[in-house]
């Protein structure tokens, strides 16, 4: 190969200095002169490979490890890197393959293990995932990231002591690091321990600036188990912080109005109130609008396009959009689910005038005809809502596990409109279910098919919320430590007066809470 000529090298010494000083946007151009110089200079392509992935251009990025591996194919640096681009590119498979080579050149390169780890869990292969971590530990038993991963993936798998007690053992080793307390905190959560997280998460936003990600985390989190146990006055404030947190961040709407709390009065203003997470939570809070209405706002009220003709039966005078469509101008605005803080609820002061939607007349009729003649109770069920949620794991329920409910001698009809793989070979032979993927176009066929229907039985997805708002029974089966808004220890709830709550007695069991629902029917319909 021949060398470089003086002003190449140069160059090159210059782009390393300001590589060093975190100088990038200064680097790159030099670099740039050094590679077109020189194709097969392997350093200048690692680096530049390595700016534009700081930078976030992946593409660049990935072609300049590519050129690298071009240049050496057994450069275990370059294979590293371009996997650690390609995982961001989302090209998981590529990702792998290189993260494997990298390995298979260093077998006992422990980042590439935890890499590795994360990216098969990112595949949702968790056993592998885990196994990339304990081999990274047997190399390097004080290598704390693998070790911090893999107890996130027990706790991600439901395994809560092993993650407890691999958390403590961290914490013993760095006491006072913030997101090893804040996940501490979720883990003791998901086992009712909330005395035990309320305080971890006390302990983080001590311990960190509001500044920091952490203290966003613990804030929201707080809120969340605060609203849980009934502590609205503190629960609703915590949440707002949800918006700094990685997982809101990125949904935060950018208005060029000011956001509204209940701090200014609003009567002859224009208010848009939009929904923010999922179609549950919309058709929950929309009863808030009303209420807004009363303080004399004109509301602009934005929802997704599935619930459009379902939030339509909502009774005012608002004026309704479809998210994503252009939106009327207007003087403030305020996120569905800040309603509740804005207008100070209280447990005891939730707003339940139901039913608050309703079915449309001709769809009802169609369904009734649909159906046919009613000749045993007839029910609707949901097993398991978005695979995606972060909590599907403890709220979603195997259909077979439903079986001892099927064997009833009544008439059930799946209101869920997704099936899962593992679940629709049984739904094929259980010809006591009557599916009706088709047919539910929207929530407004949902809607006419629950008001033919005498009860709901469902895991805590959008069909309850739907059902609640139509003053349909629903019995809701709850896991463990439920979701904010079911509180603790009641079989009722103060947001639906129509639902009945099943709880798990115990994490991950659905066995019990099966047989009671069953017993509950024999004793309704026999």
């Amino acid at each position: 190969m021949a060398k470089a000529n003086p002003v190449t090298r140069n160059k090159k010494k210059r782009a390393a200095a300001l590589l060093q000083q975190g100088a990038l946007a200064e680097a790159k151009p030099l670099y740039q002169q050094v590679c077109q110089a020189d194709r097969r200079d392997l350093d200048a392509w690692v680096a530049l490979g390595t700016i534009h992935g700081q930078l976030g251009e992946f593409e660049d990025s990935e072609r300049c490890f590519s050129q690298a591996i071009t240049i050496k194919p057994d450069s275990q640096e370059a294979h590293f890197n371009l996997a650690k681009v390609q995982r961001e590119l989302g090209r998981y498979s590529d990702a792998e393959a290189h993260y494997r080579q990298a390995l298979k050149l260093h077998p006992d390169w422990i980042q590439a293990l935890n890499n590795l780890g994360n990216l098969l869990h990112a595949m949702e292969r968790d056993e592998e995932a885990a196994d990339c971590y304990r081999r990274a530990i047997a190399i390097e038993p004080n290598y704390l990231e693998a070790r911090f991963n893999l107890a996130n993936l027990d706790q991600a798998r439901g395994e809560y002591t092993e993650a407890i007690a691999a958390y403590r053992e961290l914490l013993a080793i760095q006491p006072d690091h913030p997101m090893l307390i804040n996940n501490l905190a979720s883990a003791l959560a998901k086992t009712g321990q909330l005395d035990k997280a309320l305080a971890c998460y006390d302990q983080v936003l001590a311990l960190t600036p509001e500044a920091y990600p952490a203290h966003a985390e613990a804030a929201y989190s707080k809120g969340l188990y605060k609203l849980l146990l009934g502590d609205y006055r503190e629960g609703w404030t915590l949440h707002e912080w949800r918006w700094r947190t990685g997982q809101f961040k990125s949904c935060l709407r950018q208005f060029d109005r000011p956001q509204w709390l209940g701090d200014k009065p609003i009567t002859c203003k224009t208010i848009l109130l939009h929904a923010e997470q999922g179609l549950g939570d919309a058709i929950q809070f929309v009863r808030y609008v009303p209420l807004i209405e009363e303080q004399g706002a004109n509301v602009i009220l934005e929802v997704p396009a599935s619930l459009v003709s379902l939030i339509n039966t909502l009774k005012g005078s608002y004026k309704l959009v479809t998210k994503g469509g252009q939106l009327p101008p207007f003087d403030y605005h305020c996120p569905l689910m800040s309603l509740p803080l804005a207008l100070k609820t209280t447990v005891e002061t939730i707003p339940v005038d139901i039913p608050y939607l309703a079915a449309d007349e001709q769809n009802q009729c169609e369904w009734r005809q649909r159906l046919g003649e009613k000749t045993k109770p007839r029910i609707g069920l949901v097993w398991s809502g978005n695979p995606k949620h972060l909590n599907d794991r403890n709220r979603s329920i195997p259909l077979r596990s439903l079986a001892p409910l099927l064997a009833l001698d009544y008439e059930f009809h799946a209101l869920q409109k997704d099936i899962r793989d593992d679940d629709r070979a049984f739904l094929d032979e259980a010809t006591q279910i009557h599916s009706h993927e088709k047919e539910l176009q929207d929530f407004s066929d949902t809607a006419a098919l629950i008001a033919n229907l005498d009860l709901v039985i469902a895991v805590d997805t959008s069909a309850v919320h739907l059902a609640g708002a139509l003053g349909k029974p629903v019995w809701v089966l709850l896991p463990y430590v439920p979701d904010f808004r079911w509180l603790l220890d009641r079989s009722d709830s103060p947001w639906y007066p129509s639902a009945r709550l099943f709880r798990q007695y115990d994490a991950g069991k659905w066995v019990e809470v099966i047989d009671e629902v069953v017993a509950e029917l024999k004793r309704q319909y026999e």
